[in-house]
């Protein structure tokens, strides 16, 4: 069942939907399938963000027994966000719900009924941090494409709902069925779950405080040498224990781990627009081994540095992404 909302990102509703749809034409065993339902406050047509018309039943239709609920992200949120009947019927319906995913900014309205709080959750890359601040009970991931919490499955952004979809299919009726059913929908690649958004996440982690910034400026434009704990602390004018602590509040991680991070960043910028070699970009990116930068690399980005330039080289650049009006802090 999908809980459609006017301005809902129209691949958040109908990436899933036909994942399952298609499970449904290739099951042998009717008893099997999917039995696809959109739910709606503005039944029975509404417009998603796209301007494409979807024909839903009304809430009350929702009534009973659930398998699986999904609630979709998009520019519709904020008013979504802002209507307590719909949110209220989203926290009834998820207590008689077999299992509860949501898609991109859909995570939001998810925690909005309390459904997320003690629970590990991902959104889209761009508004994490929003969601960090506005739902402190939610321990927010913003690198997996989708993350499983009990019964609660929360995905990235956009496209990321068909990955998670699969999933729920391959918990349904195995690895086998799931990768058929990507082969029919002519998908590259089954992605895991726990593979990172391939966006620039770390545009998200710049902070504003000063002298943090500008360490962090200081970083991305030197990123071929030695980036020591001593010397940003330096140069930053505070010891080093003082300058980890300050920059790990500020920033949400160690200076370590941001500097590794933007170190892959940027190998994956050099992976997507140059024909340079793997022991080439490691060199410019800071490591001092091919091996080493190989194991980071795969650690973070769940992929290797040639199979990332193979999915990766000749896609069109994306433009950022604007953040969202609906990822403001909910007020007290």
């Amino acid at each position: 069942m999908v809980v459609v909302y006017p301005g809902a990102q129209t691949l958040d509703v109908s990436g899933p939907l036909e994942v399952f749809d298609t499970v449904n034409r290739l099951l042998s065993d009717p008893q099997d399938t999917y039995r696809l339902q959109c739910v709606s406050p503005e039944a029975p047509l509404v417009a998603t963000s796209a301007g494409l018309v979807v024909q839903a039943e009304p809430l009350e239709a929702g009534e009973g027994a659930i398998d699986t609920l999904l609630v979709p992200g998009g520019p519709g949120l904020k008013e979504a966000l802002a209507n307590p009947s719909l949110v209220a019927w989203i926290r009834r319906a998820a207590a008689r719900s077999r299992r509860v995913a949501s898609v991109c900014g859909g995570a939001f309205l998810l925690a909005e009924a309390g459904l997320l709080d003690g629970r590990r959750a991902t959104t889209h890359w761009a508004v994490w941090e929003q969601m960090a601040r506005r739902y402190p009970e939610v321990t927010v991931d913003p690198e997996p494409i989708f993350v499983w919490d009990g019964p609660y499955v929360t995905s990235a952004g956009v496209s990321t709902g068909i990955d998670m979809a699969l999933a729920l299919v391959e918990s349904d009726h195995g690895a086998a069925y799931a990768t058929e059913v990507a082969k029919f929908l002519v998908l590259y690649l089954k992605r895991p779950g726990g593979q990172t958004q391939f966006s620039m996440v770390l545009d998200a982690q710049l902070t504003d405080q000063e002298p943090i910034r500008a360490v962090q400026d200081w970083v991305q434009e030197n990123l071929h040498r030695a980036l020591p704990v001593p010397e940003l602390a330096c140069r930053a004018r505070m010891s080093p224990r003082h300058f980890a602590r300050v920059f790990r509040r500020a920033v949400g991680m160690t200076p370590g781990q941001y500097v590794r991070r933007m170190r892959i960043a940027r190998a994956r910028q050099l992976l997507e627009a140059t024909d340079l070699s793997v022991g080439q970009i490691a060199s410019r990116c800071g490591f001092t081994a091919t091996e080493t930068f190989l194991r980071a690399f795969g650690a973070l980005v769940g992929l290797t540095p040639a199979q990332y330039r193979q999915h990766f080289q000749l896609h069109a650049p994306s433009g950022l992404l604007v953040e969202p009006a609906w990822a403001e802090r909910r007020s007290a």
